[in-house]
């Protein structure tokens, strides 16, 4: 009998993909905050690498699962990481997000922002409205980095690492709640959207 797996296999989303970036740096930092849990694991999926066409095909029909369905299938929570493009999240993460539906089906998604004065709180809030509609389960703490640019040194690590650290830890003590319940969920009774 194969052993029950404890850690939780959290896909930490790196949702930027301009030239010049500085998601990596905020997605390096939140997978280095799952990473130092013992009871979660990180896989960190850019959304810059899937090469995914933006034409889905007819209305109404399931698109045909993108190239990041097995590592996004095998996760049993997600971190978003996000900037704010326009009081939005980014078009590449939308395009990820819709070629992937069944993968985020009663999972628990957190989010890490990053942007001027809102700190990614509107991609957020839109981000939310989206998971809802694919039948996953958001996290109400969040992380946000305000005028992030200021909020990192030149090595890519924060500033103030004291109070990203208590926000980061409330937030993964949240998505660790909610992992394992939906995980034990989805294994007794599988859901059905």
């Amino acid at each position: 009998m194969e052993r029950e797996r404890r850690e939780l296999a959290v896909a930490v989303i790196g949702g930027s993909v301009r030239a010049g970036r500085f998601g990596p740096a905020v997605a390096a930092w939140t997978a280095d905050q799952v990473r130092r849990r013992s009871d979660m694991t990180a896989d960190v999926v850019d959304v810059a690498e899937a090469e995914l066409p933006l034409d889905m095909g007819g209305y109404g029909a399931d698109p045909t699962p993108g190239p990041l369905a097995p590592r996004l299938a095998a996760a049993d929570a997600f971190v978003v990481v996000t900037p704010e493009y326009n009081h939005s999240y980014p078009a590449a993460l939308k395009n990820v997000i819709d070629w992937h539906r069944g993968e985020w089906q009663a999972k628990p998604v957190a989010f890490v922002s990053y942007g001027a004065m809102s700190g990614g709180l509107r991609a957020v809030e839109h981000l939310r409205v989206v998971f809802a509609e694919l039948h996953a389960v958001t996290i109400r703490d969040t992380v946000s980095f305000h005028n992030a640019w200021e909020r990192f040194d030149a090595a890519g690590r924060p500033v103030d690492t004291e109070g990203c650290g208590r926000a980061a830890k409330a937030m993964l003590d949240q998505l660790a709640w909610w992992g394992h319940v939906l995980r034990d969920a989805r294994a007794t009774r599988p859901y059905a959207s």
